[in-house]
C-alpha cells in the first residue's frame, strides 16, 4: 500500500482526521528508518581495507538490518489493516444478548491481533538496537553519528510500539495473556534503554576522540 506511494501521501494521511495510519504504523516506519541509517553506516565500512578484519561481521549485520527493515515496513502496513478490523468490531450491533456476545468476542479477537503487530515491532526494534550496539565499535568513524541516529530512532520506535501494545492489552480480558505480554514488553524496554545508552556513549566517545 503506502510503501510504493510518495512519502508525502503517507505523511498527509497520518496527519489527517482519520484513524490510520496511526501510532503503531508510524512506530514501525520510524524503526525502518533506524535500519536505514545503520545500513548506510555499515555500507560505508564493509569492503574497506581499513576495516577488512570485520568484513564477515559487517556483512552479517548488513543482512540482518535488511531483514529487520522488511519486517518493519510490513508491520507499518499490517498495523493499518488490523486496526480496520478493530474498528469494524466496535461497529457491530449490540441490541440483543447474542449480538452483545458476538460483538464482545469480535472485539477481543481483533484487539489480540492488533496487539501482535506492535509487539512484533517492539521486538524487532530491540534487535535493531542490539545490532547497532555491535556496529558502533567497528563502524567507519566518519559515519558514527549515523549509528547514533539509528540507535535513537530504534529506541523511540520501540517505546512508541510499546504504547500501542499497551492500549490493545487494556481492552483484553485474557489476563494470563495480558500479564505475559506486559512482562515481555517491559523487559524489552529495559534492555532497549541499556542498549541505547551504550550506543550513544560509544558514539560520543568516538566523536570526541576524533
Amino acid at each position: 500500500m503506502y510503501r510504493n506511494e510518495p512519502l508525502e501521501k503517507y505523511i498527509k494521511d497520518a496527519a489527517a482526521g482519520t484513524p490510520t495510519p496511526g501510532g503503531g504504523s508510524v512506530a514501525a516506519l520510524v524503526g525502518a528508518l533506524a535500519t536505514t541509517m545503520a545500513s548506510m553506516s555499515t555500507n560505508f565500512t564493509v569492503g574497506k581495507e581499513k576495516f577488512k578484519q570485520y568484513d564477515a561481521q559487517l556483512k552479517r549485520i548488513l543482512e540482518e538490518f535488511a531483514k529487520s527493515r522488511e519486517t518493519l515496513l510490513s508491520a507499518m502496513e499490517e498495523d493499518i489493516a488490523v486496526y480496520g478490523k478493530v474498528s469494524s468490531a466496535y461497529t457491530l450491533p449490540k441490541s440483543t444478548d447474542a449480538e452483545k456476545k458476538a460483538r464482545s468476542d469480535a472485539i477481543q479477537q481483533a484487539c489480540t491481533i492488533a496487539m501482535e503487530v506492535p509487539l512484533k515491532t517492539t521486538m524487532c526494534c530491540l534487535y535493531v538496537l542490539e545490532l547497532a550496539r555491535e556496529l558502533v565499535d567497528i563502524a567507519n568513524p566518519n559515519l558514527i553519528s549515523d549509528v547514533g541516529v539509528a540507535g535513537l530512532l530504534a529506541e523511540a520506535a520501540l517505546r512508541c510500539a510499546k504504547l500501542n501494545v499497551e492500549i490493545n492489552l487494556a481492552a483484553l480480558k485474557n489476563q494470563s495473556l495480558v500479564e505475559k505480554v506486559h512482562s515481555e514488553i517491559t523487559q524489552a524496554e529495559k534492555k532497549a534503554k541499556t542498549f541505547a545508552k551504550e550506543v550513544q556513549e560509544r558514539v560520543m566517545a568516538k566523536i570526541k576522540g576524533q
